[in-house]
């Protein structure tokens, strides 16, 4: 696996955003398009991908609150997003 291989520091704000953007997409297809409410579907995708980042994070030792965005940054963000999904299901 060639991406465990990279430093934190290798990462910029740019990827951590390309990401994230794809990330959601998947994640609001698949709710949007699955059997169960979309609330619910994408509620639970979103806890998916907070756990997974803050694995990833952890494993690839980035800091945070560092200079650029990271894992971290993108846990923070999902978990913002669930809260909101929260707030108007």
């Amino acid at each position: 696996m060639a991406w465990f291989r990279n430093s934190p520091g290798e990462c910029t704000s740019g990827h951590a955003l390309l990401r994230f953007g794809v990330r959601m997409t998947v994640m609001l297809a698949v709710s949007a398009f699955g059997r169960i409410e979309f609330d619910r579907s994408l509620a639970a995708l979103m806890w998916i991908a907070m756990v997974f980042c803050a694995m990833v994070a952890l494993v690839r030792g980035e800091r945070a609150f560092g200079g650029s965005l990271n894992h971290w940054d993108e846990a923070v963000a999902y978990a913002a997003v669930l809260a909101l999904v929260n707030v108007f299901a």
